[in-house]
């Protein structure tokens, strides 16, 4: 071991020391649920923010959570690199400003087009939190000790699903839906003063910011097979998602009628996706994360096909029990595939760890985003449009996962290594030639 490495070494284990690895871990799904909150806490509200702008249109609600995605999308592919060379600590808690200031001045906002905006912004401020989590997870382990990492932060940060809806319900007893987003912005000053005093840099050797630095690693992230169709698979499974998020207070009111009790109905099946993610932190050592992440992709595809058919052949509404029963299963192997598939399409890319998390952000949820929007803009006052994009979204996770593993399922993780270096070692043949 060379002296930069052993000196490398020093300074990650300083910081675990000084966190500790419950903090560490809590203040990484804190700062992943800072994003889950701005999405979920949003779904009571949706229908009386629309009111309240005399907004027209059964669907139009949706863009509320549109907008948040799309800023925090598209602003990822800049965190990254800027990260890479002016450290993590500094874009998260520049992030966190933002997120908390845009949340303060959607309070005062006139039109449904300026709040938009402003999501749009606050968004924008949220991308650092998430992408950069990622990435300072990345920089202090590696492997499946990562993924147990990220497993465990995932499980937190899915607590968020279980109590936002319930907690935004909650405080609309007490005020106008304004009240929400005086509650995301003491969210983000109290986890941005977290931060300040307490996370070290993580970052030990810092990249030039240039245009052929971030070219470079833009491309590498996106030539490298495994990491870029695993990438593409989560984006489109989260697809699936967020058309469920989209319409998910259409489904709980207007098809099956829950009225208040919708919260509860939420909170359920986002234990179960929480339950998946900690199992998954439990297992993924001994099991390996392809084994765990393809086996429930499979029970997704399934789960999403059942839903379909019998959507089709009950006229478009299933009864509740079957609709939350499928559901649940549906979310419950989201929850073992997302902290897999992300982390395996992380770890080829260590050197360039806040780029390619960056991407990643980017991709997943540009796409993910924009496909839930399309699925959600679909909805009829039937739960057919969305079991039809769950199913086929699946079954598309499912080629890409082919593709990126050379049409093997279950390779142990030794396999996979073996062939991605020979595909690399074919590739430097191939061009020395």
């Amino acid at each position: 071991m060379s002296d930069r490495e052993t000196q490398e070494e020093i300074h990650i284990e300083s910081i675990k020391s000084k966190l500790g690895y419950v903090e560490f871990v809590a203040m990484i799904a804190a700062m992943m649920a800072i994003n889950s909150f701005a999405i979920d806490i949003m779904l009571p509200a949706l229908e009386s923010i629309k009111d309240s702008y005399h907004v027209v249109g059964e669907n139009e609600q949706h863009y509320i959570i549109f907008s948040y995605l799309i800023g925090f999308g598209f602003s990822q592919i800049a965190v990254g690199p800027i990260s890479d060379r002016f450290g993590r600590r500094r874009p998260i808690l520049i992030g966190l400003a933002i997120y908390a200031i845009a949340s303060l001045l959607c309070t005062m906002t006139p039109s449904f087009g300026l709040l938009l905006l402003l999501r749009f912004i606050q968004g924008m401020g949220g991308a650092a939190t998430r992408s950069l989590t990622i990435s300072i997870v990345r920089d202090l382990y590696d492997g499946r000790k990562m993924a147990e990492v990220m497993s465990i932060a995932i499980m937190v940060f899915l607590i968020a699903p279980i109590i936002a809806p319930a907690t935004g319900q909650g405080l609309l007893f007490f005020g106008p839906w304004k009240i929400i987003f005086i509650f995301m912005t003491f969210a983000g000053v109290v986890t941005a003063i977290w931060v300040y005093y307490r996370l070290p840099e993580t970052l030990y050797k810092q990249r030039a910011l240039t245009f052929h630095t971030i070219s470079i690693g833009l491309a590498t992230v996106l030539s490298n097979r495994i990491a870029l169709c695993y990438t593409l698979a989560f984006s489109v499974i989260l697809g699936g998602l967020f058309s469920s998020l989209n319409t998910a207070e259409q489904i709980y009111n207007d098809v099956y009628g829950l009225g208040t009790l919708f919260p509860l109905a939420f909170a359920a099946v986002a234990a179960f996706q929480s339950l998946a993610a900690f199992l998954n932190s439990r297992f993924v050592v001994r099991f390996g994360m392809r084994h765990i992440s393809h086996t429930f992709l499979i029970i997704f595809t399934v789960a999403s096909f059942i839903w379909l058919v019998w959507s089709l052949l009950d006229n478009g509404i299933v009864p509740f029990s079957v609709y939350m029963t499928l559901f649940i299963i549906i979310m419950f192997s989201f929850g073992a595939i997302g902290a897999n598939f992300n982390t395996l399409a992380m770890e080829p890319l260590g050197k360039i760890a806040g780029t390619a998390s960056s991407v990643f952000g980017f991709l997943q949820t540009v796409i993910g985003a924009s496909i839930g929007l399309f699925i959600g803009l679909q909805f009829n006052g039937t739960i057919t449009p969305i079991a039809l994009g769950f199913c086929v979204l699946s079954l598309l996770a499912i080629i890409l996962v082919l593709i990126a593993e050379r049409g093997k399922l279950f390779q142990s993780q030794h396999n996979s290594i073996l062939v991605t270096t020979l595909d690399t070692v074919g590739s430097e043949q191939s061009r020395n030639s």
